[in-house]
This record gives structure tokens, sequence and C-alpha cells, in this order.
């Protein structure tokens, strides 16, 4: 049916910093039944990582990256710090 074409919450208008801060049972609870969920999580965050990395520098962006460093999986990591270093150019 054609709802089925319409944005879902809260993915419509969403930013990608507010994206990028969710844990693991945010993103399960808000792509239920979304196509977006079969990337899982971990792709999700290293999809955003480098969005952000392509994004225009600022402190609210760089802030996020290093903030999300620390606890995050190895293929994150190495997608946050070449983001990181794009803001540095």
């Amino acid at each position: 049916t054609e709802t089925d074409f319409t944005p879902r919450q809260p993915l419509d208008n969403a930013s990608l910093l507010d994206l990028f801060s969710w844990d693991e049972n945010t993103f399960l609870k808000h792509t239920e039944g979304n196509p977006i969920r079969r990337t899982g999580y971990e792709s999700w965050l290293r999809n955003i990582a480098v969005a952000l990395g392509n994004a225009p520098t600022s402190i609210e962006i760089i802030e996020a990256l290093k903030q999300r460093l620390p606890s995050t999986s190895e293929l994150v990591r190495e997608h946050i710090e070449w983001a990181l270093v794009q803001h540095k150019q």
C-alpha cells in the first residue's frame, strides 16, 4: 500500500548526530519493520560515521565522533578515525 512508502518516525527529518547517538536498543526499536534494520547496528554506525566525515565541519560533529570512539567495534572505529581526519583537512 502507499502507506508503506511514507517516512517512518523518527527517521523522518532526523539529524545525523541524533541518529549517531542511538544505542542498539534504540536502533532496533525505531527500525522495526524498516529495511534499514537489515544493515545491523554496527553497519548503521559505520555508515553514519562516513556521512559525518563528509558533512561540513562542526565542533558538534567532532565531539560526537570522539565520544563514540572508545565504546565501539574495530569496524566502526576505523571509519570514525577516517571521519575525524576529514575534519582536520
